[in-house]
């Protein structure tokens, strides 16, 4: 360990967050929200799914993730012949002293952050183990059940076009998604450094800021983070708003939806607002916390209407669409929705 990472361990919470952002966006160029995001979801304990187009630098963010963080990092390449025990592992026998026996060789999952790179190019069994192990922490083989490490995080990556051949995830796997984030193109300032790089064979990860065992002090500090009870009340009616067939749903709910958001996405709404507050240097949550977290949360967990889709009201759109008839909204989360393009 590096005499650096250990006065990054002795730093503050939100010193900490804020050395993992920047180590990481000196690699992954012009994509700060995207970083900051995803590691949102590493310190929150939850998953990830990313979603862009080739070449925006998925693969190199999750990466530079692990390496700042000093985790292993782990990567599936999703295809249709992949079998669910190609991921998970598998038990094989191996020759010792006392005879022949059974061994259970981890799979790729076994990883601190695993990058399940096009998970739509999987069947659905395959992405059932997966999603399984995302909730379960835990992989089954025969009678035994072999723990993941500590921390686990799933960053998956699906491609938003060529969609022949793919398998979409249903909505309730998309649900086990802490959150779903947005990878745009990065801007012409970030290509022209990007494009400098490419007489070195790879882009350079950046080095260790954190050590694993402050890395997961991080992790439970995160939990400590309280939020208030009047936050968490307007949570649920966030939630609760978009139900089209409850008592509490929004016009544009019961016009535009055919399912609204479950439970989780409030649980994700309330987890990343931790982060959020921890990296402003509080223990507290606060409104902003919670519209910091709306979109990226309730993005994948609204599934529009037919007639909606048509309309092309889909992600962050619909989601303000749903929302902004939601009344007496703190001035935080109202400034977030008017600020997407419907």
């Amino acid at each position: 360990m590096v005499s650096g990472m250990v006065d990054t361990d002795k730093a503050p919470a939100a010193t900490r967050i804020h050395a993992l952002e920047e180590a990481v966006a000196k690699t992954v160029l012009g994509q700060a929200p995207v970083i900051r995001e995803a590691i949102a979801c590493v310190l929150a304990g939850g998953h990830g799914l990313l979603e862009g187009q080739p070449g925006v630098a998925k693969t190199l963010l999750v990466k530079s993730i692990a390496a700042a963080a000093s985790i292993d990092f782990s990567r599936i390449q999703f295809t249709p012949d992949l079998l669910p025990a190609d991921i998970t592992g598998t038990e094989i026998i191996v020759d010792g002293d006392s005879g022949r026996r059974f061994e259970f060789r981890k799979g790729p999952l076994f990883g601190h952050v695993v990058l399940a790179d096009e998970i739509n190019r999987a069947t659905p069994r395959t992405q059932s183990a997966l999603i399984e192990a995302m909730a379960e922490h835990t992989v089954s083989s025969g009678n035994e059940r072999h723990e993941l490490p500590d921390p686990f995080t799933v960053l998956a990556t699906q491609n938003p076009v060529e969609m022949e051949g793919t398998f979409p995830l249903p909505e309730a796997q998309l649900d086990r998604f802490l959150l779903k984030i947005f990878v745009p193109p990065p801007g012409e300032d970030a290509l022209v450094t990007v494009f400098g790089r490419t007489n070195k064979a790879s882009a350079p990860l950046p080095e260790s800021v954190i050590s694993l065992e402050g890395l997961r002090a991080l992790i439970e500090e995160v939990r400590t983070v309280e939020v208030p009870e009047p936050l968490l009340r307007q949570v649920a009616r966030v939630i609760r708003a978009t139900d089209p067939t409850g008592p509490e749903g929004t016009d544009a709910a019961r016009r535009n939806l055919r399912l609204g958001s479950s439970p989780r996405g409030g649980e994700a709404i309330c987890r990343v607002a931790r982060v959020a507050a921890l990296r402003d240097g509080r223990h507290y949550a606060t409104p902003a916390d919670l519209a910091w977290a709306l979109t990226p949360a309730l993005r994948h967990r609204l599934l529009p209407s037919f007639d909606a889709e048509a309309r092309g009201l889909t992600g962050d759109a619909l989601v303000a669409d749903v929302l902004h008839e939601l009344p007496e909204l703190p001035p935080e989360v109202e400034h977030v929705l008017e600020a997407i393009d419907r």
